[in-house]
């Protein structure tokens, strides 16, 4: 297991990561494509790997030049700011659907808002499951009326859906989107005392993950949600 220094967060190594940062400490600089011919991988496979090493300050990227090990008081300080930021600053409002609309008005409502998930709300209007591009491409090239077909047939429904809690940190966010391979993640909070009853209060996603990277690496305040 590797830590922080005492009274700093500390972040697990998978033994991959482990091996990724020795390859790095002796070679570097180096490119991913280098890093994943030492394991005997391909630059996709590790593509996860390198993100979360960079996002957690062990690793730095240069364009067109490689990977750099960062040492242990960068990676400290990188630490500490991402989990400073909240989501909540963050998320940008969510796109929603109706469980009993129909396929058809959630493709239209997916182009229009140019995103790549949608939220399905069902009774109380509580979250109810995510549909997602893929979802919605099946249902079209199927051969059922799309306008008969009400979402909560083909959506993925609770509880099989990550979330995210305003309180939680754009780090723990993005290790999630990497984790589970989802383009965006439904904000949520609990109503009342039944913590399975979710209003859905934002969507975090990997362009925020991109925003709040290029604000920190140009020493910037992050003011304001993504647009």
């Amino acid at each position: 297991m590797s830590h922080w220094p005492i009274g700093v967060i500390y972040i697990e190594l998978t033994p991959r990561q482990k091996q990724i940062l020795a390859i790095v400490k002796e070679k570097g600089p180096i490119t991913g494509e280098q890093i994943a011919e030492f394991l005997g991988l391909t630059r996709a496979t590790i593509r996860p790997d390198l993100a979360i090493l960079t996002m957690s300050g062990y690793l730095e990227a240069r364009p067109r030049v490689g990977y750099f090990y960062a040492g242990d008081e960068n990676r400290s300080l990188w630490l500490r700011r991402l989990r400073a930021i909240p989501v909540r600053a963050h998320h940008a409002p969510p796109v929603v659907v109706g469980e009993a609309d129909s396929v058809r008005e959630a493709i239209v409502r997916l182009f229009l808002e140019d995103v790549g998930t949608l939220y399905v709300l069902g009774r109380e209007r509580l979250l109810a499951g995510v549909v997602s591009r893929k979802d919605l491409l099946r249902a079209a090239i199927g051969r059922q009326n799309l306008d008969e077909v009400p979402v909560g047939v083909i959506m993925t429904r609770m509880p099989n859906i990550v979330t995210v809690s305003p309180d939680d940190s754009v780090y723990d966010a993005a290790v999630k989107l990497l984790e589970y391979q989802v383009d965006s993640l439904p904000v949520v909070v609990p109503r009342g005392e039944n913590r399975h009853a979710l209003e859905v209060v934002g969507r975090f996603t990997k362009t925020t993950v991109t925003r709040v990277f290029v604000a920190l690496g140009r020493d910037e305040p992050w003011v304001g949600g993504e647009s």
